[in-house]
């Protein structure tokens, strides 16, 4: 059976920080989206350290978001010097997947991002000197404007991550595990439907489950 939405190629933006589990959750369930629809994804930055700047914090939550800064950093640079024919948007996808997958699926949590920004860079083929925007703020004007993007879309109160469906903008959806084949692409269908739906804003209920990375 065929239906609209597999008839027609949509769009979606997703704004990731590489260290946030949910939003890795989100991100791997669009690329199965994508086998199984005719789906077009950008991927943009957002930041977990930006969007709790000046909250009041418990000292193991601000020790991980201060650590936070080097991989959004690192795209952000590796896709301003390294843009390819498509702004950016193939260097993000790289970068994420590298981090991600050691920082998530391998359990290696952000203790040490200093080797897996290294080990991230090579695998995608991108120069090794970018690491050094992990400690330096020269990208934070375009991080913070990225983030932004995304914030001027959902609003204040949320988190990541944030998807734009066909242009209209909503933080989540947050599911775990990531839906696989054409379990993707009918979750792909609810979305364009209600991001379809005049006046639709939200939907919600108290999560009980961690992010199951198989």
């Amino acid at each position: 059976m065929t239906t609209d939405a597999t008839q027609t190629r949509t769009t979606a933006e997703m704004w990731f920080d590489p260290t946030c589990p949910w939003a890795w959750m989100t991100s791997r369930w669009l690329i199965e989206a994508a086998q199984v629809r005719d789906l077009d994804i950008t991927w943009s930055v957002m930041s977990l350290a930006v969007l709790n700047e000046g909250r009041d914090l418990d000292e193991g939550y601000r020790s991980f978001l201060d650590r936070a800064w080097a991989p959004v950093r690192v795209v952000i640079a590796a896709a301003e010097q390294h843009p390819g024919d498509d702004d950016g948007n193939s260097t993000r996808k790289a970068l994420y997947d590298a981090i991600g997958r050691r920082v998530h699926n391998e359990g290696r949590g952000t203790e040490d991002l200093p080797t897996i920004i290294a080990e991230a860079l090579e695998e995608a083929g991108l120069p090794a000197e970018l690491a050094r925007y992990a400690d330096s703020d020269e990208v934070d004007e375009q991080l913070r404007a990225s983030h932004q993007r995304a914030i001027d879309l959902v609003g204040d109160d949320v988190g990541t991550p944030v998807v734009s469906v066909n242009g209209v903008s909503f933080f989540g959806p947050v599911i775990t595990p990531a839906p696989k084949g054409e379990a993707a692409g009918k979750l792909w269908d609810g979305c364009v439907l209600v991001a379809g739906t005049p006046g639709f804003y939200e939907l919600k209920r108290t999560r009980n489950a961690s992010p199951d990375f198989s």
